[in-house]
C-alpha cells in the first residue's frame, strides 16, 4: 500500500520543510482527529496524548498538532518530555483514544517527526495510516488564526512517573545493588527516566549526554555514537553500557570490556533466557529480515524458532500479534516484550538483559558470545530518488553475483530507508574476505545506477 507521508516509523522530515512544519503539522492533527471522529463516532469520547523528544521544533510541533486536533473535537492531553513507550503506556494506562509523539527517533536534531499509536498502546498499521493521509490530502487549507490556542496550557498527565514505577517494577527491588552502570541518553528523551529507574533498582549511574538543549540530540552520542560509552565502561570498571537513541524506544548495549552488543545479540540473550524459564511463548521469536543469518541458527539450536518480517518494529509487533508470540525486535535495538509494552523499549530490553544476566551469573561479554554472527557488513548510501530497486541493471547483476558467490551460507539484502533519504545495503557470508569484496561490488554497481 503506497503511502505518501507515513515511512517505516511515521512521518519524518525537515523542520521547516514542506513534511514538516506548523502548518503541516496542523493538518496533521485536524485529519488525524477526523479520522478518529469517523472512526468512533462524532459523539464518541476522543482524547488524544502527545508527548515529544527533547528536539528544539517540539513544542511548536505540538502546539500545532493540539491546534488541529482541538477543531475536530478532540480533548488533547500532554505528557510533556517523555520517552516514545511512555505515550505508549500512558494511552493504556489513562484509557484514552489516541497516541502521537513527535520525534525523529535516531535522527539529527534538525529534522522531526509524528508517529500515532492507538487505544491499545500499538503503533497504527498501514491501513489506517493510509486513512488519515486521505484525510490530509482534503486538509489543504491553512488553519484559522480565531482558533490559534498557543496560549492555552494543556493539561499534563503524570505519564514520566508511571512510567518509571512501571519499569521499576521489573526487577526486584534493590537487585542492582553494587552495579556500575554508564547510561547514554543522547541527550534525548531517556535524560531522566532511564537513571531515575537504575538508582531506584540500587544501581551506581554514571551518565552520560544528559544535558538536552534542545540541538544536540543524537549529536556524537547515544546508540548512533556509542564510542563515549566504550570509553567510561572501562575507565570506569562498570558492568556494562546502555545507549539510546533520541526517543529512548530501542538501545544499544556494551559489555564490561566496551564491546558494542547490537539488537539481534539482546535479542539471542533475551530468548535463551525466555526458553530456560519456559516463557517464550510458542518457543518463537520474531525478528526482520535485516536480523543476522546466525541468529536463526542460535534460535533453533535452543529449540526455538525464528519468525522474519520486513523491517520495521511495527511488522515485528504486528507479526508478534497474529501469532501470540510475546518477543521481537530488530537488530538496529528495537526490542518488543509484549509482556511489559507492545512497542519497542529501550529501558525495558535493557532491564530484561540485566535480569539475565542476574539469573545466569554470568558477565554480559560471556552471554553474548553464545550466539555466533556471521560476518556481515553494511552500507546506507544517500540517495535523490528511489525508483524501484528492480529496475537499476548495474544493482541486479552484481547482487546475482554476490548470491551466486555466497551461495547457501550468505545472502544479499538492498532495500530502501523508510524514514531517510537512503538506499541500504547487507551483505552476510562465510568470510570477512568474501563479505566485504561483495559489498564493495555492490555499493560501486549502485553508485553506478544511482549517482
Amino acid at each position: 500500500m503506497s503511502r505518501r507521508y507515513f515511512g517505516t516509523d511515521g512521518i519524518r522530515g525537515v523542520f521547516g520543510g514542506p513534511v514538516m512544519n506548523e502548518d503541516f503539522a496542523w493538518r496533521v492533527g485536524r485529519a488525524a482527529g477526523l479520522w478518529l471522529r469517523e472512526r468512533l463516532g462524532a459523539d464518541a469520547l476522543r482524547r488524544v496524548l502527545v508527548g515529544r523528544d527533547t528536539r528544539f521544533s517540539g513544542p511548536a510541533l505540538e502546539a500545532a498538532l493540539r491546534r488541529g486536533f482541538m477543531e475536530t473535537g478532540a480533548e488533547v492531553l500532554s505528557a510533556g518530555v517523555v520517552p516514545t513507550p511512555a505515550v505508549s503506556l500512558g494511552v493504556r494506562s489513562f484509557g484514552l483514544q489516541l497516541g502521537v509523539v513527535v520525534t525523529a527517533s535516531h535522527n539529527p536534531a534538525d529534522d522531526n517527526g509524528i508517529k500515532f499509536f492507538d487505544a491499545r498502546g500499538s503503533k497504527l498499521d498501514d491501513a489506517d495510516e493510509s486513512a488519515i493521509e486521505a484525510f490530509l490530502d482534503a486538509t489543504a487549507v491553512t488553519p484559522d488564526p480565531r482558533t490559534d490556542s498557543t496560549s492555552d496550557s494543556p493539561e499534563i498527565l503524570p505519564v514520566e512517573h508511571i512510567y518509571v514505577d512501571r519499569l521499576s517494577a521489573l526487577l526486584d527491588p534493590d537487585s542492582l545493588r553494587g552495579w556500575k552502570l554508564v547510561v547514554d541518553a543522547g541527550h534525548g528523551a531517556s535524560y531522566r527516566t532511564t537513571p531515575a529507574v537504575l538508582r531506584r533498582l540500587g544501581a551506581e549511574v554514571h551518565l552520560l549526554s544528559a544535558e538536552p538543549d534542545g540541538r544536540n540530540i543524537n549529536h556524537a552520542c547515544g546508540s548512533q555514537y556509542p564510542e563515549a560509552m566504550q570509553r567510561a565502561i572501562v575507565e570506569l570498571g562498570c558492568r556494562l553500557g546502555i545507549a539510546h537513541d533520541g526517543d529512548a524506544d530501542r538501545l544499544i548495549l556494551c559489555d564490561e570490556a566496551g564491546e558494542i552488543v547490537d539488537g539481534d545479540e539482546i535479542l539471542a540473550i533475551l530468548a535463551a533466557h525466555a526458553l530456560t524459564m519456559n516463557t517464550l511463548r510458542h518457543r518463537t521469536l520474531v525478528a526482520t529480515v535485516q536480523s543476522n543469518l546466525g541468529l536463526r541458527r542460535f534460535i533453533e539450536k535452543a529449540g526455538g524458532r525464528l519468525v522474519q518480517t520486513a523491517v520495521g518494529d511495527r511488522y515485528v509487533s504486528e507479526a508478534m500479534e497474529q501469532g501470540g508470540f510475546n518477543l521481537g525486535g530488530e537488530s538496529s535495538g528495537h526490542v518488543i516484550c509484549t509482556d511489559v509494552s507492545p512497542c519497542g523499549d529501550g529501558l525495558a530490553a535493557a532491564l530484561l538483559v540485566l535480569r539475565a544476566l542476574l539469573h545466569a551469573g554470568e558477565p554480559l561479554s560471556v552471554l553474548r558470545r553464545k550466539f555466533h554472527r556471521y560476518p556481515q557488513q553494511t552500507r546506507a548510501l544517500r540517495v535523490s530518488s528511489k525508483p524501484p530497486i528492480e529496475t537499476l541493471a548495474h544493482t541486479a547483476s552484481a547482487a546475482a553475483a554476490a548470491e551466486e558467490r555466497l551461495g547457501a551460507d550468505g545472502r544479499v539484502m538492498i532495500r530502501y530507508s523508510g524514514t531517510e533519504p537512503k538506499i541500504r545495503l547487507l551483505v552476510e557470508g562465510p568470510t570477512d574476505a568474501i563479505v566485504a569484496a561483495c559489498i564493495e561490488e555492490l555499493e560501486r554497481a549502485v553508485r553506478a545506477d544511482l549517482p
